[in-house]
């Protein structure tokens, strides 16, 4: 794409825009009757006008059905689900955004007990191979998760953490992936890693990183909080053993929104005690909502759990929760991932083009559209904190991260070119 920084370029943009009907599906924020620049996407997503309404039939449920809503729907409903198998409507539309089957994905928890329930299963640790991979810096649910299961199964995590750090721009490369899985190959038991960075906004490439830590008989976990409704995902045909996701962000779920996890169809058929790799035991943390449903209610001692991804369940789901994250994840199934990415390398593209040779900013995430998905991390060297403030005085919404970063994501379903424009000119007039 050629840009040009005029307002005309933009508004052409808009009116090709094939996703540019999605816009109105969603609430956006106002200052007095004002629309706000929404670019903090990656942060929480903006409420879809069919959450309510979703919210609301299950209300309605649970008002004239009481308890019989598990089992039961009201007269009338088109294709409602029963509460009990709540998590079998938002498989279809989940397996299709991380490129999964249905059965290996499965609606529930929170991000973090998601994190710790994967880390069960697919950390086995032996006095020989122990460590684990990942990045410095990540997020720091991720950095305390591995450190309380390094120590909970007796290792140091100053020594069984291995951390790839950054070169001196920030990011990653492969090369650094390579190196330090050829050095301690033998000695890591598990790579887990963010898929995309939260801070510098660098994706890195999941399909890669599997297979050179396959070949090293390595374990592999994703936390695709930042990718997940990003950019996309193929999951499955990536050979991915494990992966867990937030879906208040780029999925629209709502402020604490459901998690999801994903886990490899080449494990539904393990029980507890069978192989993970080499014999080694397939531990779970059990819950009676994992348990295989036709016997859930039988209420007998020994877990037998649910095929695929849904044996990882632990307690009774929040309908109402699900409600919004169904309602949420049929718009981003219904626009496609190749759509939603093809937008999102034109938005980013046009947000890089108007910021370009702005005076004091560096953009952190890389330059490479292959390399980032929806944000650009901008250091500002000198009043970053009165630059922030002067955008959010301007209407826009991004998000501040000290010491000197400004995080601006534009999400391309609600997102248009036209605001990315003004964003730019907002900046050369601070």
């Amino acid at each position: 794409m050629t840009y040009e920084n005029t307002l005309a370029f933009a508004r052409h943009l808009d009116q090709t825009d094939p996703l540019g009907r999605f816009r109105a599906q969603f609430y956006i924020p106002k200052r007095g009757d004002t629309d706000l620049i929404y670019l903090c996407g990656n942060s929480l997503g903006l409420q879809p006008k069919t959450t309510r309404e979703a919210i609301g039939y299950e209300l309605d449920v649970w008002q004239n059905l009481g308890v019989e809503g598990w089992f039961e729907t009201l007269p009338g409903a088109d294709n409602a689900e029963t509460w009990l198998g709540y998590h079998r409507r938002c498989q279809p539309a989940l397996a299709q955004i991380v490129g999964a089957t249905p059965a290996e994905v499965c609606p529930m928890n929170a991000l973090t007990v998601n994190l710790h329930l994967l880390l069960m299963s697919f950390y086995a640790p032996t006095p020989t191979r122990h460590k684990i991979l990942t990045i410095a810096g990540d997020f720091p649910s991720d950095q305390y998760a591995l450190e309380t299961h390094v120590r909970q199964r007796g290792y140091d995590p100053a020594t069984a953490i291995v951390e790839v750090q950054p070169g001196a721009d920030g990011l990653l490369t492969m090369a650094d992936f390579q190196e330090m899985l050829q050095q301690h190959g033998p000695a890591i038991a598990m790579v887990w890693m963010s898929g995309l960075n939260y801070y510098t906004g660098q994706r890195y490439d999941m399909a890669a990183i599997t297979q050179l830590a396959h070949k090293q008989s390595v374990v592999v976990g994703f936390d695709l909080a930042h990718a997940v409704g990003n950019v996309p995902l193929h999951l499955h045909d990536w050979g991915v053993d494990c992966a867990t996701w937030c879906s208040y962000k780029y999925l629209n779920g709502g402020p604490g929104a459901v998690s999801g996890v994903f886990v490899h169809e080449k494990y539904h058929t393990a029980l507890p005690t069978s192989g993970l790799r080499n014999g080694a035991p397939l531990p779970r943390l059990a819950g009676w909502w994992g348990h295989d449903e036709s016997q859930r209610f039988g209420m007998k001692p020994g877990f037998v759990p649910e095929p695929g991804a849904a044996g990882w369940q632990l307690s009774t789901p929040t309908i109402l929760a699900l409600a919004a994250h169904q309602a949420a994840i049929t718009i981003t199934a219904e626009a496609g991932m190749t759509v939603i990415r093809q937008k999102s390398e034109l938005l980013t593209g046009f947000l890089e083009f108007v910021l370009r040779g702005v005076p004091g900013i560096h953009i952190l995430t890389p330059t490479d559209p292959a390399q980032r998905g929806a944000q650009l991390s901008l250091l500002v060297q000198e009043s970053g904190k009165a630059l922030f403030n002067h955008l959010t005085a301007q209407g826009i919404i991004g998000d501040w991260r000290e010491p000197d970063c400004i995080r601006l994501a534009p999400a391309p379903l609600y997102n248009t070119f036209e605001e990315i424009w003004r964003v730019g000119k907002s900046i050369e007039r601070r």
